[in-house]
């Protein structure tokens, strides 16, 4: 899909059918709030992370439905022509509120607020749970291997283990969350993600011995490059990569075997012949835990692909998108009345909220408090939810950049139990006042 396509599409067919029913029953417009919300967070995680605001935003803004969309709609009759008639002239007009992105998220946290029509909210609800759950779940998981790894870069390299548009979105939530580069070229020009990466195993083997692969990559890339050492003999080749570059080799890459026994045999021949700077980057199926128990390993830096972009076992985070309020008459000032679902096991919370994360003396945070009416913001407090859109205007709109800043501190803000790997419950308490 192109940047200037629409995106109206990128949703399910009953959205639209809802609305046809809401157009005939004549409650189509009657104002109304959605949030959307965690009703737990993966099993044994202690805190999630919010990401992919930035993206809905900008596929909100192409949330349009043009001649291809509509035509498309007539021809498989998934609506009638006063259905086609509306969207023809639909534009999002209501107000959304959110969780800032790289924000720490908890089980009720009214992550995403939309109030509105009910016909402009309810056909937003595929995008908007498509693009958190999967982004969020990749933040998630990258915001514990983050933790794991302390001061070394990690590097996000998973572009080959999912879908190609995926491969973008996890790349940017990845480095939201702190990672610090992406071999994604493509998150690197439309989210603006600083971008590496060198030269694989079959580099290596497309030369007639492994010198001359690694003088080439070096004649080409300079001395400062990252040299692949596991293709063959690893303590050969790191004898090679020395004798070529000298002591101003900027990298050596260990792909396979037992990492942290490599690294430290690595990293002594390394110092043996005087490339003390030359660093240990290691790869191959990393993930949170085997990050964690390599802290103790000599190693500069690790590179993660499958497990980043699968959430490391949680592929989405299940939230929802409920509707929790709406006017019982269509004039503006009728007032909202709160409405909940009471299904057995996915009870929701009827009524408006509003979210603020208590901390205490020292600026850690110790509970999450989701009220169902506008505190008062006090001290010890802050609050959570920041306008996003206003009157079908984004004013939400920031960076990449500002979503890791953000991240950086919700992280440094938590308790210490919320940074542990081991399984456990969320580190914060949700109360609902």
């Amino acid at each position: 899909m192109s940047e200037d396509s629409s995106s109206a599409l990128l949703t399910d067919h009953y959205e639209l059918t809802m609305l046809q029913g809401a157009l005939h029953s004549g409650a189509a417009e009657r104002r109304s709030v959605f949030e959307m919300f965690a009703r737990r967070l993966p099993e044994g995680r202690r805190y999630g992370v919010v990401a992919g605001t930035g993206r809905f935003l900008e596929l909100l803004e192409r949330f349009h439905f043009g001649s291809a969309e509509l035509d498309f709609l007539s021809d498989h009759g998934v609506v009638d022509e006063r259905t086609l008639d509306w969207l023809a002239r639909f534009r999002f007009n209501g107000d959304i509120w959110g969780y800032g992105e790289g924000e720490a998220y908890f089980p009720g946290s009214p992550i995403l607020v939309v109030e509105s029509s009910f016909a402009e909210a309810v056909i937003l609800e595929t995008l908007a749970l498509s693009v958190f759950n999967h982004d969020s779940a990749i933040a998630s998981a990258a915001s514990r291997m983050a933790v794991a790894a302390g001061d070394r870069p990690l590097i996000e390299m998973g572009s080959r283990r999912t879908q190609e548009r995926s491969a973008v979105a996890a790349a940017r939530a990845a480095y939201v969350a702190g990672f610090a580069t992406s071999s994604n070229l493509e998150a690197g020009r439309s989210h603006g993600v600083p971008t590496g990466g060198t030269a694989a195993h079959s580099f290596t083997l497309l030369h007639d011995n492994e010198r001359h692969a690694f003088q080439a990559q070096l004649e080409s890339m300079g001395n400062g490059t990252t040299l692949l050492v596991d293709t063959f003999d690893i303590e050969r080749a790191v004898r090679h990569a020395v004798e070529l570059a000298g002591p101003e080799l900027g990298a050596v890459r260990i792909d396979s075997g037992d990492l942290a026994a490599h690294a430290g045999r690595v990293r002594a021949q390394l110092d043996d012949l005087g490339a003390t700077s030359t660093r240990v980057v290691v790869t191959g199926d990393l993930d949170e835990h085997s990050i964690q128990a390599l802290a103790v390993a000599p190693v500069d830096g690790y590179g993660v692909g499958t497990s980043l972009v699968t959430g490391s076992g949680s592929p989405t985070v299940s939230l929802v998108y409920k509707l929790v309020a709406r006017a019982r008459g269509l004039e503006r000032d009728t007032p909202l009345e709160p409405v909940a679902k009471r299904s057995v096991g996915k009870p929701s919370r009827g009524g408006r909220k509003w979210a603020l994360r208590r901390l205490d003396n020292r600026g850690t945070a110790i509970a999450e408090e989701v009220y169902g009416h506008e505190p008062i913001t006090e001290v010890g407090t802050r609050p959570m939810l920041q306008p996003l859109v206003r009157g079908g205007e984004i004013v939400g709109r920031e960076g990449v950049h500002d979503a890791r800043d953000r991240h950086r501190a919700a992280v440094e803000e938590l308790p210490e139990q919320a940074l542990r790997m081991s399984r456990g419950d969320p580190a914060l308490p949700t109360a609902f006042l």
